[in-house]
């Protein structure tokens, strides 16, 4: 390792798991670093903090997470004074040596010597006939109105999707008082042996996650697994009122709601790491294309580290031990005494953790599998990309007619994924959909590429230097 500075410039985006545990490792070694974060407070999606003034109990609010919420939130207070904390700002591009950032319509470029990324995760959606329709959000937007907003999607909720977060979900909905009718998995409620192989190695937490369905259970709440989506039910002028799915026998049930919560587990926010020029990878067992790292956290791109969901879906717990991994890998790279100290005496133990917690993320893809091929069915008419109004029959027509066998081909022709939510929750479907029209492997057809600026700018922003 070469020494770059005794007092290198850290920055570190996101105040999530991740970014709290990385900011937390910087001022140990005693620096002051950067907190670039989106948020209008600490804690990311999964611990997000209630407004200031708001006094919900952290039960009612965070459930079976409610102690490690608490934790975060008191560690992130402690570290206020010692770190320069940005919050309610974007970072939006990425070039060598330099973040670009902008909090309304001021931007700012700041300088770093280690860039440490803690982008977290969005939800990732399967298109389903109807969705388009008012009162259809995602688990994350369901998260929000609870937490940030103090209000539930709808009166009669409906969960739809696979993976924990399903199930986490819906129950913070009952803490809170909600109504949930139903919630749908499309995983199958036998799990393969290899699955469970995976879950043993945090047992615990497995055991948390059947007593969220025991408890969805008691309060009267309508759980099938093995579902296959069939339509989302509604009118023009009203919205939503009915989800109705094909279960594990072949029969269809409709339940009637006035709101649905969509989601499939996770995909990584890597699009900052895209605009680095980080090396990705294809994951065959999330079907999804995630940024390269290290057993540390180290990138392809020298100075730039990749820990959280943005680059291994590894669940809250995964993410406070990665940040603080990359942040000493950081810290010992650029030469710096006290970090290379806490590097070597904390490395080996947190990457066992970390590779313990990998066997666990593999069990429950493999026990909530992402039901591509449901995806790839999805009839002609049903709307992929919702910013653009695309459906599925206009994707395989640029396969068909025009010969695209390659994602951003299908981006050119037909504009999905141009829309403002830049691809987020139509990319995974619509590769689905491309790669077995073409009749090709989902890997052969790549992935959409980040563009900057990574989330809409208001027009009078104007880059300078700050």
């Amino acid at each position: 390792m070469t020494a770059v500075s005794t007092s290198p410039r850290v920055v570190i985006v996101g105040a999530g798991p991740a970014g709290v545990r990385a900011a937390q490792a910087v001022v140990q070694a005693g620096l002051r670093p950067i907190v670039i974060d989106e948020g209008r407070r600490d804690g990311g999606q999964i611990y997000r903090r209630q407004p200031e003034g708001f006094k919900r109990p952290y039960a009612k609010l965070y459930g079976s997470e409610a102690t490690k919420a608490a934790a975060l939130h008191a560690d992130f207070d402690a570290l206020r004074a010692q770190i320069d904390y940005r919050a309610d700002t974007l970072a939006w591009n990425l070039t060598p040596g330099e973040l670009h950032t902008v909090r309304g319509d001021a931007p700012h470029t700041v300088p770093f010597d280690a860039l440490i990324v803690c982008a977290g995760a969005t939800d990732r959606l399967l298109p389903v006939p109807g969705w388009q329709r008012a009162g259809c959000y995602s688990l994350g937007a369901a998260q929000i109105a609870l937490k940030a907003q103090a209000c539930a999607i709808g009166r009669r909720v409906v969960f739809l999707g696979s993976g924990p977060l399903l199930y986490l979900v819906a129950s913070q909905y009952v803490q809170a008082g909600a109504e949930v009718a139903a919630v749908f998995d499309t995983a199958p409620a036998s799990k393969p042996w290899a699955a469970l192989r995976g879950l043993l190695a945090r047992p615990a937490l497995a055991l948390r996650g059947l007593s969220l369905m025991r408890s969805l259970r008691r309060a009267g709440v309508t759980l099938r697994q093995g579902v296959t989506p069939l339509r989302i039910d509604g009118r023009e002028g009203v919205g939503v009122e009915a989800v109705t799915v094909r279960d594990a026998a072949g029969r269809e049930q409709r339940v009637e709601c006035d709101a649905v919560g969509l989601g499939w587990h996770l995909r990584a926010e890597s699009q900052l790491a895209d605009l680095a020029g980080c090396d990705f990878h294809f994951e065959p067992l999330s079907r999804q294309w995630l940024p390269r790292i290290d057993a540390d956290g180290r990138s392809s791109v020298n100075g730039v580290y990749l820990a959280g969901d943005g680059a291994r879906i590894l669940g809250a717990d995964g993410a406070e031990a990665a940040g603080r991994l990359a942040a000493l890998a950081a810290l010992a790279d650029q030469g710096h005494a006290a970090g290379e100290a806490l590097y070597r005496a904390e490395a080996t133990g947190l990457g066992r953790l970390l590779d313990r917690m990998d066997r666990f993320r593999a069990g429950l893809a493999q026990a909530f599998p992402w039901p591509h091929a449901q995806a790839a069915a999805l009839p002609d008419d049903t709307v992929v990309c919702r910013c653009e109004s695309i459906n599925a029959g206009e994707l395989r027509r640029c396969v068909t007619d025009l010969g695209s066998r390659e994602l951003n081909r299908a981006k050119a022709f037909s504009r999905v994924g141009m829309g403002r939510c830049q691809g987020r929750y139509c990319a995974h479907a619509g590769a689905e959909i491309v790669a077995a029209c073409a009749g090709v492997p989902i890997e052969s057809v790549g992935r959409l590429r980040s563009q900057a600026p990574v989330k809409p700018l208001m027009m009078s922003t104007r880059e300078v230097q700050a």
